[in-house]
């Protein structure tokens, strides 16, 4: 029998074990050559390792193990045939070249992917969280479940829902490594830093405007759309330039100035909050930086980010908005020294120009380290911020409104 090793890879420098997450495919199992087998954790990333070759999958370490980098989790034994049902290598000749194509074979019970209701995979994400088990209407397209439904299904209750309600009983989970890392990190922020919060709101009229104008385009040629999250990074990029002391950080006794602006965005992953970096966010335009979000939230769903995507943000925004947060206070994401948060966007009677209109508002917040930021930076930042997006024109000259560049003001 002919058999090949699965090993740990590495996830990143100095990490030297890693935690078995969960077995992909089932003891005995047969599988294709790079098809995901094994999801392993560590205190940076989850990463999936993929087989090899073909043949029959057995596994060593069990779920929950802690191993070492480079150690054997498993084999495959590659003499193992492939059983009926699976797919196989088929052989397709084409004059006088040979191609190999995956054929699925026919199965009695096969059924119709149309007919299987599908979920988003925001609405995913929470079914799993809550191991919710009844069937949930959709209201998306071609029934989709969405995340609204989901939540909407558990505020009505489900009613003396089996492992739920009416028992004494408990559940105890292991903390995954990347959860103690993101706890340690999060107590450490509190304890180190002089952590303030400060709070402004924005006119989100001007920026909902544009979305509605050229979205459809931006749609068309790009395959994608703008949302809220662009417009703050780029209003974030313009402020940043004019407030230096916010894209810094200390080291030791210095304070590093950057350059630059690598703005981390907080995602919601299956695994807990990453934050990805968009590097060099101040050169890029709106589309790309929707694009580049787009990428990496993907890359995150799918516990694909790399650690460079992960590592060296200069700044974060964080938008609890798109879970119906209306106000909060983040967390300093550590060795930065501020991050903005972004909330839901709601409708609201505010005083414009002396009389009463409904304008849809959203309040904004931002944490920083009152060691290297003081309030009138701070204040006079988050201010900037709620200009430009109030007025996105001025994205494009500095902060400054068009008329005062052509009055030399």
């Amino acid at each position: 029998m002919a058999t090949i090793d699965i090993k740990v890879p590495s996830p990143g420098e100095s990490i030297t074990e890693v935690t078995i997450s969960r077995w992909l495919k089932k003891d005995g199992e047969y599988v294709n050559k790079d098809e995901e087998v094994l999801e392993i954790d560590s205190d940076k990333a989850t990463l999936t390792v993929s087989a090899e070759q073909a043949g029959s999958l057995k596994t060593i370490a069990k779920d929950g193990d802690v191993v070492k980098v480079g150690s054997a989790v498993g084999k495959i034994d590659t003499e193992a045939k492939a059983p009926a049902g699976k797919k196989e290598e088929v052989k397709d000749t084409v004059g006088s070249k040979q191609s190999v194509i995956a054929k699925e074979q026919p199965t009695a019970n096969t059924k119709s992917t149309s007919s299987n209701v599908s979920a988003t995979p925001l609405a995913k994400k929470i079914i799993e969280e809550n191991k919710i088990t009844q069937k949930i209407s959709g209201s998306g397209e071609n029934g989709k479940i969405t995340k609204d439904d989901v939540l909407k299904a558990m505020g009505k209750g489900f009613g003396g829902e089996k492992g739920f309600g009416g028992t004494r009983d408990e559940e105890r989970k292991q903390m995954t490594p990347l959860r103690k890392k993101l706890a340690q990190r999060l107590v450490a922020v509190k304890n180190q830093t002089a952590m303030l919060t400060t709070f402004n709101e924005v006119d989100m009229s001007k920026i909902m405007e544009l979305r509605a104008k050229y979205n459809p385009q931006i749609e068309k040629q790009l395959d994608t759309k703008l949302g809220f999250m662009s417009f703050f990074t780029k209003a974030v990029c313009e402020a940043l330039q004019l407030f230096p002391a916010v894209n810094a950080m200390i080291d030791g006794e210095e304070i590093v100035y950057h350059k630059f602006c690598d703005v981390g965005i907080a995602v919601s992953a299956p695994k807990g909050l990453l934050v990805p970096v968009v590097r060099n966010a101040e050169v890029l335009g709106l589309a790309q930086i929707e694009l580049k979000i787009k990428e990496l939230a993907l890359k995150a769903r799918d516990n694909k980010l790399s650690m460079d995507e992960m590592t060296g943000g200069t700044f974060t925004i964080t938008n609890g908005g798109v879970f119906g947060s209306l106000m909060s206070t983040p967390i300093i994401n550590p060795p930065q020294v501020a991050i903005l948060g972004m909330h839901n966007v709601v409708e609201r009677p505010i005083a414009v120009n002396g009389k009463v209109e409904i304008r849809p508002m959203m309040y904004v917040a931002l944490s920083y380290d009152h060691r290297i930021i003081d309030g009138r930076e701070s204040v006079g930042f988050l201010v900037k911020v709620k200009e430009m997006c109030e007025n996105p024109s001025r994205m494009l000259f500095g902060g400054k409104d068009p008329m005062e560049i052509v009055l030399g003001l």
